[in-house]
């Protein structure tokens, strides 16, 4: 169905002092901002620049399109949280509503992948990426939620879990963590970066062939939501705004949002220069110089 239409507005991108490096918002730099939503979360762009996310307290996933604008995409839709597209274009999603992580076909239906770890519910699968060869590593904090029917917290740790192209055996591949909650990887499967948001540090990793990490590095002194990557090898991080780190973890943006919160981020539109940014009860579009790669 035809839903909300978009609204133009002007966005300052401020930019930090004595940049490392040229900064990747173009000079245009302008949002469009939708109609009001309870929390947006999530977002995450098919093949053809299509954006979905979420709107959790109300239960459904959004789409974006340059031809429909927005539209509703799925409801109910297990009050998911991050979102991410496989090569085969399937939507996995962390649905938050019973700790489970679904893969979303195209006509909306569903399959129940993981729910578990060691017998035990997990704590809420909150955002995943998807390697090129189809692995999928997502984070496992515990947010607990008013809308659970469960218990108190099973798992011993708040978690990174990898899940092989194949679907075998789930495993934890990160246990050191405070609260685990952003995720991206590059798109030549070689490093991954996870962001601690109660420590306020982001790591990266090196990407092993069966899914396992080593290199724990701190890759910057700060906690993110969510996260993206450009095709430069930026990194993208959520909070009070969007900032941006190259990858010597040296910040050269600071995107600001009149918003207290953001959420999450992710590249789209046609030509994947568009930076898509869901911020509590909006969702803004800043063009962006470079563009997305991978999966977002």
């Amino acid at each position: 169905m035809r839903a909300l239409l978009l609204t133009c507005a002007v966005l300052m991108a401020t930019s930090m002092t004595a940049l490392a490096q040229k900064s990747p918002v173009a000079q245009n730099a302008g949002p469009e901002i939708p109609n009001t939503y309870k929390f947006t979360e999530g977002p995450a762009s098919d093949a053809d620049g299509n954006v979905y996310f979420t709107d959790q307290p109300n239960d459904r996933i959004l789409r974006w399109s340059p031809k429909d604008g927005i539209t509703e995409f799925l409801r109910p839709a297990g009050r998911s949280n991050g979102l991410c597209f496989d090569s085969k274009g399937r939507l996995w999603a962390c649905a938050d509503e019973k700790n489970e992580l679904w893969i979303i076909h195209p006509d909306g239906s569903h399959e129940v992948v993981v729910d578990s770890y060691k017998g035990k519910l997990l704590n809420g699968p909150n955002d995943v990426w998807i390697t090129p060869d189809g692995g999928v590593y997502f984070t496992d904090p515990f947010y607990k939620r008013p809308y659970w029917d469960r218990g108190p917290m099973e798992q011993d740790v708040q978690g990174v879990y990898y899940l092989p192209p194949d679907r075998g055996d789930l495993v934890r591949v990160v246990d050191d963590l405070q609260q685990p909650n952003g995720i991206i990887g590059t798109p030549d499967g070689k490093t991954l970066y996870v962001t601690d948001i109660k420590a306020g540090k982001t790591y990266s990793y090196d990407m092993r062939d069966n899914g396992r990490l080593g290199n724990k590095s701190l890759f910057c002194e700060m906690g993110s939501d969510g996260m993206t990557i450009d095709n430069e090898g930026n990194v993208y991080l959520t909070n009070k705004g969007v900032f941006v780190f190259n990858p010597d973890g040296e910040q050269i943006e600071h995107i600001e949002i009149p918003q207290r919160w953001t959420a999450n981020v992710c590249f789209g539109g046609p030509d994947g220069h568009v930076l898509f940014i869901t911020a509590s009860k909006q969702v803004y579009t800043v063009r962006m110089r470079t563009r997305g790669v991978g999966s977002q």
